[in-house]
């Protein structure tokens, strides 16, 4: 009498690449809820008469990040692609309710915020996502028409409006995020290298008329070349940073003993965290955050390259390319390598609608990984129950 077949099993372990994302980005976000409170307690004390303002709001987006980050890395990312349609329309709506009176809130000249009961949401940071996954979708799903000009133009033309939309806010800085992204997802997709400079060319030309154009681009712009010219106008943010970065040294004057953020240096715990950073923890402080970044980049690169599909392999090429081009583009703008313009650093930057997304990113990866693990072990056991079918053969 035959012994019936056993099951196959499904039984997955937590692989390493699984384990080190997930420990990095563990690593940055409390680093970020350290840092967010060093950055800021001075400032929340004389503004709200509380020294732990913007520490509570970010502790609250680690909280719902984790959250987030857990539930998404157990849900299948494949289900995503039924809602493709419905993720790029929220990511509109979200970026026009800004406009709206009594709902968009403006600070300092930018409107990028939506006002719920209770707290705020900076529209941008969820609208670039929902790109994303658009993309994603899109180019897995038409693969074989990316090298026709038909096949790639509804992610240029989803693209182009979501830039148009920040870029109205104003959001520059978030504006080239997103148009970089697009371009680095149209690569990977397999664009032609005539519609990648169709569209390359375009683009590097726009950039220079779009601050021209606007007054207050073109004055950063002239401050970012010359910062000294203008002391106590255009150029002070950036002058400051430089002040903070440059006291930091080779090791750091000490968690906590920043004294750029006592009112010296604007936005201290959000868009130029980093140079309270390098200010407290030094040029080996920095290098030593900068290979954290590194990890969790290589860990979306891997993931990529490991999918078992070309949706996975999109989708985790997109979030990993957010992940990076952001990192990179706020650590330009701090050490005045690029014009200065407003630009959260990742899982880092106070803001619990950037905490939030980033982490649900990171559950995104995870669960590919996660899928991408379970078609091996299925794919081992039909191995071995071919294997052993025959043998008793």
């Amino acid at each position: 009498m035959n012994k019936p077949s056993e099951k196959p099993q499904k039984v997955r372990k937590t692989t390493k690449i699984e384990k080190i994302l997930i420990f990095s980005t563990l690593f940055l976000v409390l680093f970020g809820v350290l840092m967010v409170y060093s950055a800021s307690f001075y400032y929340a004390k004389k503004t709200y008469n509380n020294p732990y303002f913007f520490l509570t709001k970010q502790f609250v987006g680690l909280i719902f990040g984790s959250i987030a980050m857990f539930w998404l890395s157990k849900v299948n990312y494949n289900h995503l692609q039924k809602i493709k349609w419905i993720a790029l329309f929220v990511g509109y709506i979200l970026l026009l309710l800004v406009f709206v009176p009594g709902i968009g809130v403006t600070n300092y000249g930018a409107t990028r915020w939506i006002r719920l009961p209770g707290f705020t949401i900076q529209s941008s940071e969820i609208a670039k996502f929902c790109f994303v996954l658009f993309a994603s979708c899109h180019l897995s799903q038409n693969y074989k028409k990316v090298k026709e000009l038909k096949g790639i133009l509804p992610v240029i033309i989803s693209g182009a409006l979501m830039c148009v939309l920040i870029l109205l806010e104003p959001n520059m800085s978030i504006t080239m995020c997103v148009g970089i992204v697009m371009i680095i997802m149209l690569l990977i997709g397999g664009i032609s290298f005539k519609h990648f400079l169709m569209l390359l060319i375009p683009a590097l030309i726009l950039v220079p008329v779009l601050i021209i154009i606007e007054p207050y681009r073109f004055n950063r712009l002239m401050a970012f070349i010359n910062p000294w010219a203008n002391p106590k106008g255009e150029g002070y943010q950036l002058i400051q940073s430089f002040y903070s970065i440059s006291n930091g040294g080779l090791f750091g004057v000490g968690l906590f003993n920043s004294r750029q953020k006592h009112l010296f240096l604007p936005f201290a715990e959000s868009d130029f965290i980093f140079s309270i950073i390098a200010e407290e923890f030094g040029w080996v402080g920095c290098v030593g955050l900068l290979s954290v970044y590194f990890v969790v980049i290589v860990c979306g690169i891997k993931i990529a390259l490991h999918s078992k599909n070309r949706f996975g392999c999109f989708l985790a090429t997109g979030i990993t390319a957010v992940i990076a081009v952001q990192t990179l583009l706020n650590i330009l703008v701090v050490s005045g390598l690029i014009p200065p313009t407003g630009l959260p650093l990742p899982f880092i930057s106070s803001g619990s609608t950037s905490i939030v997304v980033f982490m649900s990113a990171v559950g995104v990866l995870l669960n590919i990984n996660k899928q991408n693990n379970i078609s091996l072990v299925e794919e081992t056991n039909k191995f071995k129950n071919f294997k052993r079918i025959s043998l008793k053969k």
